[in-house]
């Protein structure tokens, strides 16, 4: 090209410095260059389109596309548009005086002819600096009598700007790239980013051409190959579309990924601009939190896939995308600014979201319980952590009981309420875990005619907490935290009456003969001739706790505490009876040791002490000899452990021996 009236100048900026500071602090990843250039030629084209629908150009608008060309050897990369392009005055304000941006007079002029544009800050352009060595810009203007102007920077303030002879309107920008970013010279790398950040443009881009199988190799044919939908799923109206268009979405979105539930699709223009797709995903019995799986697009530009600070903690377990010019960015557009619009916009997803589900729990009740389990995760999650969810969510929120039917939290109040009432008038939710290892306590809970939840999601322990403070007059107790009438205890209970040497002995005894790795709590108790001689449970406070610890609940202190368990001892059983009674005939009461009187010396008193501590120390140690011997007693707290899961390595192992001797004797007697 023959340059004329060549100049030269420096870049109007405040410091000579700009550059590195645009290469390493400016935009946190050099890969979006290429969204930077592309927004911008997308930018010019639709200016083109308003101009011409505002009757303000007559001609030929042409074939509106942006097109990327890549020469891998020559390691250049250009961006091609056949938008306004620029006139040298231009080129000089919006080029040399950085920050400057066109965009926002443009829109104030053309705003009946165009919904937005992209860029905001005029920076974009300058992103090309982190991979380029060099960049050129070859503009002409769409106003007539324009001369095409040719711009050229090597990364430092300095410039060349001249006139060439540019014949078509639009904008061409070449980098070249430097040795430190060759990885942007590889057609497979750009590809990559195109598909990742323009996919959904509306403005056609354009990436070398379709090929085709031929002669065992893949062959360019003569078609374009256009990397873009312009006119994605989203942006079209609910009305025209059909559950098929949506999963077909889904599937492109999501190759890999399971068929999700169902979907929300957002479009709303007052009193902000947001569309969008929303999709339940399938969350199993895990904690498998997969976020990041929302896209953010600014006018269909992809913009990021962190949302944390657009949507609430919970929606961050949906999938799609979300789709606003209302959402502010900063400078890179790679990290969304906190203010007014943000929260109206999270407001009214987590509103839409709550009317979804609401609406599926009124018209497709079978529907959303054929899908709660892979759902209630989201639904606890999000109740958690969001006041206004979980008030909306209280309406719609299922449990499930060990038979597999589904109620809603009122519903199931009521029909518990007549035979799980306490004497204290608490409606009690009983639930279970696991109901497998869990079976005796549940199936003790039926024998009464009593209902039993199945409560196995990992948020559960937090989750019964809420409810207990959402609901009144209402507990939650898991069904292995305690024998079924103390679980829901109708009348006052007579306890066995003891006297405290024998509450004393009865520690010792069973405390002999448990495992020593954890710590337990014996207790004394009536539960009836036929129950179980020892039940072995874990308070309902401390395990909940420490499960609610265990998820980071702010309570690490109850982590950090040893397991504990409580040992009810059935007294009304029949072997604990003979337990007693053979401790009672084998084992002496404690030796008597005097107090010292009153106006004994320190030497005295110290003597007395001594002498006490040495009885309870002979009397414990008898007690012990006693437990080691009974067989008895061993074999009933085994079975416990055995029933608790508790009873493993050589304990189970002499367990299994000693229980198939008793069967042999028995036998051979």
């Amino acid at each position: 090209m023959a340059n004329k009236k060549g100049t030269t100048g420096t870049i109007g900026v405040t410091t000579e410095n700009i550059f590195p500071v645009i290469k390493k602090f400016l935009y946190s990843d050099h890969e979006i260059f290429l969204r930077e250039l592309v927004a911008n030629a997308v930018d010019a084209t639709q200016k083109m389109k308003a101009l011409a629908a505002s009757g303000d150009f007559k001609g030929e608008l042409g074939n509106l596309k942006v097109r990327i060309e890549l020469d891998e050897s020559a390691k250049t990369l250009k961006v091609i548009d056949n938008g306004i392009g620029m006139t040298s005055e231009e080129v000089d304000r919006y080029i040399n005086q950085i920050a400057f941006s066109s965009a926002g007079e443009f829109l104030e002029k053309y705003k009946d002819q165009i919904g937005s544009i992209i860029g905001h800050f005029g920076l974009g352009f300058y992103s090309a600096f982190m991979v380029s060595k060099k960049v050129t810009i070859e503009t002409l203007s769409w106003k007539e009598g324009s001369k095409g102007v040719l711009w050229s920077c090597d990364g430092s303030p300095e410039y060349e700007m001249s006139d060439c002879d540019k014949a078509d309107r639009g904008t061409v920008i070449t980098l070249y790239i430097d040795k430190d970013d060759e990885e942007f010279a590889a057609k497979g790398r750009i590809q990559t980013l195109l598909d990742k950040y323009c996919k959904f443009m509306p403005v056609p881009v354009v990436f070398g051409k379709e090929q085709e199988w031929k002669d065992g190799k893949y062959v360019d044919t003569d078609k374009d190959n256009v990397i873009n939908k312009v006119e994605p799923l989203w942006a079209k109206k609910p009305s025209e579309l059909k559950d098929e268009d949506y999963a077909e979405f889904y599937r492109a979105l999501y190759p890999m990924g399971e068929e999700p539930l169902f979907h929300i699709h957002l479009n709303v223009d007052y009193p902000f601009n947001l569309t969008g797709i929303l999709y339940f995903p399938k969350i199993k019995d895990k904690m498998e939190i997969t976020r990041n799986k929302i896209q953010l697009y600014c006018n269909q530009m992809f913009v990021t896939d962190s949302v944390d600070n657009i949507v609430p903690d919970f929606l961050t377990l949906l999938h799609g995308v979300i789709d606003s010019p209302d959402i502010p960015l900063n400078v890179s557009r790679s990290y969304l600014q906190s203010d007014a619009n943000v929260k109206k916009i999270s407001g009214y997803i987590t509103k839409k979201v709550a009317d979804r589900l609401e609406d599926i729990f009124k018209n497709e009740r079978a529907s959303l319980e054929s899908k709660w389990d892979n759902l209630k995760l989201f639904i606890e999650y999000g109740m958690l952590s969001d006041e206004k969810f979980c008030e909306r969510a209280m309406k719609f929120c299922l449990l499930k009981n060990t038979e597999g039917k589904y109620f809603s939290i009122d519903d199931y109040k009521k029909a518990i309420e007549g035979t799980q009432t306490d004497k204290d008038k608490k409606v009690v939710f009983l639930y279970a875990t696991d109901v497998q290892s869990q079976y005796s306590f549940v199936e003790a809970a039926k024998n009464k005619g009593y209902d039993v939840l199945l409560m196995d999601c990992q948020l559960d322990s937090h989750f019964v907490n809420l409810l207990e403070m959402k609901l009144e007059n209402t507990r939650f107790a898991r069904v292995d935290s305690d024998s079924i009438d103390n679980l829901i205890p109708l009348e006052e209970k007579i306890r066995p009456e003891l006297a405290e040497e024998e509450k004393s002995d009865l520690n010792v005894i069973f405390q002999s003969v448990l495992p020593k790795e954890n710590q337990y709590y014996v207790q004394a108790d009536n539960l009836g001739e036929n129950a179980a001689p020892i039940l072995i449970t874990q308070s309902e406070f401390m395990r909940r706790y420490r499960e609610m610890s265990a998820l980071g609940g702010g309570m690490n202190f109850y982590g950090e505490m040893p397991e504990s368990y409580n040992i009810t001892v059935n007294m009304q059983n029949p072997l604990i009876a003979r337990i007693m009674t053979a401790k009672a005939e084998t084992v002496s009461p404690a030796r008597k040791v005097e107090d010292a009187p009153s106006d004994a010396t320190e030497d005295q008193k110290k003597t007395v002490t001594e002498a006490k501590d040495a009885a309870a120390a002979e009397h414990k140690a008898d007690l012990e000899t006693f437990a080691a011997g009974n067989p008895i007693l061993k074999q009933v707290t085994d079975l416990a452990l055995l029933a608790n899961g508790m009873l493993k390595g050589k304990a189970l192992s002499d367990f299994i021996a000693r229980s198939a001797k008793v069967v042999e004797d028995a036998y051979l007697k």
